[in-house]
């Protein structure tokens, strides 16, 4: 089967919500980091086949394929066309599927692969608020198949975040531990330079904004459960915040035909499916899935990115895998960095492979939780 090589990846800093980005257009968000990519990489960007992003909530200035309207802000050529994706949380990183299946099919050799999101513009789940003008209460509301099979539950990742926390009885001071020690080792990565290089700063913003370097256990302790008698509260949850964050994928040919040097290969990907109701578990099942697709074990992968949508999500999906912690979000997760929707799959993965090789690592694998109780998986190889 052809290959799908990353040659490259970059992100901007992520932004504390209505901090340092909070008043850049989506567009402009996009089209930094695409023309960082095309600067980085030397590419003419008329080889460019497509461009995909991933967003959520395209509304307002993300709607209109934000994709198209980022490239031609950057003042790339018209006739390279765009597309934008909506897999929730998975987005981008369904992005990069999307441009890896186009270049092992052989219908596409470069393709330009990321996602963007501004949550301070637009607040989480706009789109689904605006529905109400037109008489939907939420998007499941009046549709007979849907409540013929679940009902009139409540559909909410934080109720999704607490019912994991029940079912896998994984208690607050436990998840409290894990919130910590993510704050505590992105500071760390920040502090040590370890983002340096997958940065291209942006205006004001040069770091990350999110980490939180006075966070304590008392002051996590002295937090409201999100839900009465719950065990989840903001602490535990992901962060709201604006980034965006892009790869180029290229074929075989491209690699050759344009000089390119490429950083890792695309080695799987795949996405599963579980409970809707529960939402956040299908990271579960999409690992088994991936791994056995992949023939390798969770022992051969070196580092490991698993969305911190919230703290919950992940340890149940380690009960389950077994992943060894220590390999997992080495640089922290989204509860401190920050978790801009429709950017966050490229960004783990821009991540993912800087940390690959400042390790001289092979393996890496990335999953993260999805609206719709989905899952993307992605297997990268260094070389």
């Amino acid at each position: 089967m052809p290959e799908a090589y990353i040659v490259d990846a970059v992100r901007t800093p992520v932004g504390r919500r209505g901090k340092s980005l909070a008043a850049i257009h989506p567009a402009d968000l996009g089209a930094h980091v695409i023309s960082a990519l095309v600067e980085r990489t030397k590419i003419d960007p008329a080889a460019v086949d497509d461009v995909i992003f991933g967003c959520v909530d395209a509304i307002g200035p993300q709607a209109g394929d934000i994709a198209r309207t980022a490239w031609l802000a950057a003042g790339m050529p018209e006739e390279v066309p765009g597309t934008t994706v909506d897999r929730q949380c998975g987005s981008s990183q369904q992005a990069v599927h999307f441009a890896a299946q186009a270049v092992m099919s052989g219908t596409a050799d470069l393709v330009v692969a990321g996602g963007v999101q501004n949550m301070s513009a637009i607040p989480i789940s706009a789109a689904m608020l605006v529905g109400q003008q037109f008489g939907f209460d939420d998007p499941f509301s009046g549709s007979r198949g849907w409540m013929q099979r679940y009902g009139d539950q409540e559909i909410s990742q934080f109720r999704s975040a607490e019912m994991i926390a029940e079912r896998w009885d994984i208690s607050r001071e436990e998840m409290e531990s894990f919130a910590l020690e993510s704050h505590r080792r992105a500071v760390d990565a920040i502090d040590s330079g370890r983002f340096v290089d997958e940065i291209v700063p942006i205006e004001a913003a040069s770091v990350d904004e999110c980490p939180r370097r006075d966070t304590s256990r008392e002051s996590m302790q002295n937090l409201k459960p999100l839900s009465e008698g719950g065990r989840v509260t903001a602490a535990l949850a992901s962060q709201i915040s604006d980034g965006a964050a892009t790869l180029l994928i290229a074929s075989e040919r491209a690699v050759k035909e344009h000089g390119l040097t490429p950083r890792a290969r695309i080695h799987h990907i795949s996405v599963r499916g579980d409970d809707p109701v529960y939402m956040l578990t299908a990271p579960i099942p999409a690992t088994k899935y991936a791994l056995a697709k992949a023939g390798m074990t969770l022992d051969e992968i070196d580092l490991i990115e698993i969305n911190e949508a919230f703290a919950s999500v992940v340890l149940a999906w380690q009960r389950e895998t077994g992943a060894d912690l220590d390999k997992v979000n080495v640089n922290g997760g989204a509860i401190s960095l920050g978790h801009p929707l429709g950017a966050t799959g490229a960004r783990l993965m821009t991540t993912m492979l800087y940390e690959l090789e400042r390790r001289d690592a092979r393996y890496g694998l990335q999953t993260m939780c999805e609206g719709g109780g989905q899952a993307n998986v992605t297997i990268i190889e260094r070389l």
